[in-house]
């Protein structure tokens, strides 16, 4: 008998987590490493966020706080949905986790029974499928393309629902390719998804400040309110606001789910650090113009990275409207040999001979499901990344 439970079986460990892993560990022996393969902004916290951190240790903020997030924030949450998106939920209708991941985590394992359904479009997120394999639920992929703008239609949707489907995980900017879906195009999957009441969408926006150009974001929920019932609407401060190590995640959706949230936070985490949930606080009710500018800043470093890896050898990368991440095809490159010999088979030889030969730490596409591509992320100074380009344009005109 294993002393590993089944569920713990069923996973991995996260692919972007081991890749920079990886490339810490040459790193440390002394090899010259870029680290392209952290989906995390360079910058650091806003002050005015910091200062109500420290207010809230001043205050004695320091106690064990509600399982469903202190009054303050859930009233935040609230009022961001409202004022940025048009959805009336009650602060009663939200929940902070321990980190949009714990959101997703938790909304899967409360709802999900042996053999249900959860729609994935691919390329997707490394944690998806395997919050809902641990949950004992089954990964549905549906493949999108680089011509369809890596999205999922409403005949695709259609056609992969089933009388088990329980959930439609929606990325939109999406990890890793950064494609994000229109209003209309929203509009076309609601429609999908009115005709079938069993399924729910689990609307993942944590990077929704992260559009570019004349793109406006819009969510499931604020498309099609008659969806709002069976919607989990999930965000966090973590991208917006520079907070990755903060911890704070949070969610909208119907109250009867939330308090099944709620229960199952209660025997797990319990309530998210109360010193990170009022900076959260000051995050969605302070000054906003750390947005813009971040934007402004990661547009930038995104025109630059697109153009630059398009003069490599044997890659296409498409500009993508939003997060912080390039999802380049390495397609033609796959058959040909490095310098140093090694033959490429895949993505993933790609990536592990660009690490070994140049010291660039990229995600192979496999690991988000669909290949052959890579993703690179651009949430580093432009000096890094005139490098890392450097390295990789160096690399593929090596190959043969």
């Amino acid at each position: 008998m294993s002393f590993v439970s089944e569920a713990l079986e069923r996973i991995q460990p996260s692919a972007t987590i081991f890749v920079t892993r990886k490339a810490r560990e040459l790193k440390k022996s002394g090899r010259d490493v870029v680290f392209l393969s952290v989906g995390e902004p360079d910058f650091d916290t806003p002050d005015n966020i910091k200062e109500a951190a420290k207010a809230a240790i001043d205050r004695g903020e320091t106690k064990y706080p509600g399982t469903p997030g202190v009054p303050a924030l859930r009233e935040a949450v609230a009022a961001k949905f409202k004022r940025e998106n048009g959805i009336d939920y009650k602060p009663s209708e939200t929940i902070v986790g321990t980190g949009g991941k714990n959101v997703i985590f938790n909304a899967l394992l409360a709802t999900l029974n042996k053999g249900d359904e959860v729609i994935i479009p691919a390329p997707y997120w490394v944690s998806y499928p395997d919050l809902v394999l641990f949950a004992g639920g089954r990964p549905v992929f549906v493949p999108t393309c680089l011509p369809g703008g890596y999205k999922v239609t409403a005949a695709a949707l259609e056609a992969a629902i089933t009388p088990r489907t329980k959930w439609l995980i929606l990325n939109s900017p999406s990890n890793p390719t950064g494609a994000a879906y229109s209003s209309d195009e929203l509009k076309a999957l609601s429609e999908v998804l009115v005709r079938h009441p069993h399924v729910w969408t689990l609307s993942d926006d944590i990077y929704e400040h992260l559009t570019y150009g004349n793109f406006v974001f819009t969510t499931m929920a604020q498309v099609e309110p008659a969806l709002r019932d069976r919607v989990l609407t999930v965000n966090g401060v973590s991208k917006s606001y520079a907070m990755t190590g903060w911890r704070i995640g949070y969610a909208g959706g119907p109250e009867r789910l939330i308090k099944e949230l709620e229960k199952l936070l209660s025997q797990q985490t319990s309530g998210a650090c109360s010193i990170a949930q009022w900076a959260a606080v000051e995050a969605l009710n302070g000054p906003q113009d750390y947005i813009a500018k971040s934007r402004s800043v990661f547009k930038e470093r995104r025109d630059l990275v697109v153009s630059l890896l398009n003069e490599a050898d044997h890659l296409d990368c498409p500009v993508p409207d939003g997060a912080f991440y390039v999802y380049p095809s390495c397609a033609d490159a796959i058959g040909k040999s490095t310098r140093s010999g090694q033959f490429l088979r895949n993505d993933e030889d790609f990536a592990a001979a660009l690490l070994e030969e140049e010291g660039a730490a990229v995600v192979h596409g496999a690991a988000f499901g669909q290949g052959p591509n890579f993703r690179l992320s651009y949430a580093t100074s432009n000096e890094v990344l005139l490098d890392a380009c450097a390295r990789i344009q160096r690399f593929c005109s090596g190959l043969k």
